[in-house]
């Protein structure tokens, strides 16, 4: 079973970015996040969504 969600530091490494891009992401809606306890997590469909779109 594929992870749905991944850690920010994951979804930077994934996607090659840095810390304020990412954060940029996030914060424009482009990133789908999810808030558990004191974790912020990142949607892996949100992650898909945003390499298909810039292809």
């Amino acid at each position: 079973m594929d992870p749905i969600t991944v850690t920010i530091e994951n979804a930077k490494s994934a996607l090659g970015i840095g810390h304020t891009t990412i954060y940029r992401l996030i914060n424009e809606g482009s990133l789908k996040t999810v808030k558990i306890g004191r974790r912020t997590l990142v949607k892996t469909d949100s992650i898909r969504a945003l390499v298909d779109q810039a292809a």
